[in-house]
């Protein structure tokens, strides 16, 4: 967690740098648990799909995992099944409406050829008796996970009406200590549900800011290693990486534009942080902010025409607003002393901003056509907000059990989850965009 309350990301600058080295290991899958879900959730059935015993993952209980720890969903325990459905055959809609789902999705797997299946599923509404989803997904025997998520998202969008982020990733840092008391620093990525977890980067010294470029291949992370705070973008793919906030300074909180071709980033040349924009092709770098307070933490509108940013230019941290191309900054956030770290909605409606609040951090969201703050969580120490692609969740780093873990709260906050790990304490929390691969 952040070692400052000044401003959250600038507690960076004290550390010292290291080598780092790339790590290709993989790292704790993450574990999730539902702590609080919506009253009335929707009754549904996923029962097994036939054909399972041909591949390692079980398809079905990946959707059904996927849909409980939405909070939006009451799956039915498999000992309460009515029957297992035969593939191929329709199920038996009126013992499941006996059994007191609504819905029920039935599917199999089949084999497509070496080390591939293709796997169909239906979505039948048991109280209509009826199919409402007939379709089918190709996945290679590795992919099977996905092959669930994409089944999952395609059920909450035709039950909810908005799309689904099961298919999508996050990235985080993990924090490993040794026997020795020393500690590694590792830049992760993983599924939305914390399974597949791959280590991008490792360091001996802390990695800051993971922000996804909005084609889900890049990430832009601040390290330590030239002996002061420094922007790096690296490929996901290759693992190529290069420093691209050279020059004098001290550079951080890197944040991508909508179409990836630019950066906003905060750049203190003499102590004095402001806002900055990148151009990636060129290294052409525009300052934004000018004057004595500490600008940082910029992140783009969805349209690319203004950022948003922290400053403590009225004397405690709040969110500000600038035009891309520059000009005057308008202040957006009045309600309390300290509101800073902002994420912006997918739609652009809606800012998360850490609000100080009753003596804790907590994650609030503020309507950005002037709507009033709406506390979410209640914990002492959460920070680093984050919206799904999708706009209905924001995942965020909190402490639990003396532990730093990564949580996630519904935009309402209905609904909560927790993600975590008994080996290593996990922070700095970014969701990726939609997959296009």
């Amino acid at each position: 967690m952040s070692t400052s309350r000044s401003l959250p990301r600038l507690a960076a600058i004290l550390y010292t740098s290291a080598l780092l080295a790339l790590c290709s290991r993989v790292g704790a899958v993450l574990e999730v648990e539902i702590t609080q879900g919506v009253e009335g959730a929707i009754p549904i059935a996923i029962a097994p799909f036939g054909g399972a015993e041909i591949a390692s993952e079980h398809v079905d209980g990946v959707i059904e995992s996927d849909l409980r720890n939405s909070g939006l969903f009451e799956t039915l325990p498999p000992p309460r099944f009515p029957e297992t459905p035969t593939p191929g055959q329709p199920p038996n809609l009126a013992a499941w409406r006996q059994a007191g789902v609504d819905y029920l999705v039935t599917g199999s797997l089949s084999p497509d050829g070496p080390g591939r299946y293709t796997v169909h599923a239906v979505l039948w509404n048991v109280l209509a008796g009826r199919p409402l989803l007939d379709f089918s997904v190709r996945a290679a025997a590795q992919a099977l996970r996905r092959a669930g998520h994409q089944i999952a998202d395609r059920v909450y969008q035709e039950l909810t009406g908005e799309r689904g982020a099961f298919d999508t990733r996050i990235a985080y840092v993990a924090v490993r200590t040794r026997p020795d008391g020393t500690r590694r620093y590792l830049l992760q990525i993983a599924d939305s549900d914390g399974h597949n977890p791959r280590t991008v980067y490792d360091s001996p010294q802390p990695l800051l800011s993971p922000a996804w470029s909005p084609d889900g291949r890049r990430l832009a992370y601040v390290s330590f290693e030239s002996g002061r705070a420094a922007v790096y973008v690296q490929e996901l793919a290759t693992g190529h990486r290069q420093q691209v906030s050279g020059g004098r300074g001290t550079r951080s909180a890197p944040a991508w534009s909508p179409d990836g071709q630019r950066l906003a980033l905060a750049l203190s040349v003499e102590g004095n942080f402001d806002i900055h924009v990148l151009e990636l092709a060129s290294g052409r770098l525009s300052r934004l902010t000018f004057g004595r307070a500490i600008d940082t933490e910029p992140v783009w509108s969805p349209d690319g025409k203004a950022i948003f940013f922290t400053s403590d230019r009225s004397g405690r941290p709040q969110v500000y607003r600038i035009a891309a191309s520059g000009g005057p900054a308008q202040r957006i956030t009045f309600e309390g002393r300290y509101n800073a770290s902002p994420d912006v909605s997918p739609d652009g409606r809606w800012l998360a901003v850490v609000h100080l609040d009753r003596g804790g951090y907590r994650i609030a969201t503020l309507d950005t056509a002037g709507g009033a703050l709406q506390v979410l969580t209640d914990g002492r120490l959460d920070e680093s907000p984050s919206f799904a692609p999708n706009g209905r969740l924001i995942l965020y780093a909190t402490e639990h059990a003396g532990r730093g873990v990564l949580a996630a709260v519904s935009r309402d906050g209905r609904v909560r989850v927790r993600l975590s790990t008994p080996d290593e304490d996990v922070r700095e929390p970014a969701w990726g965009p939609y997959r296009h691969d």
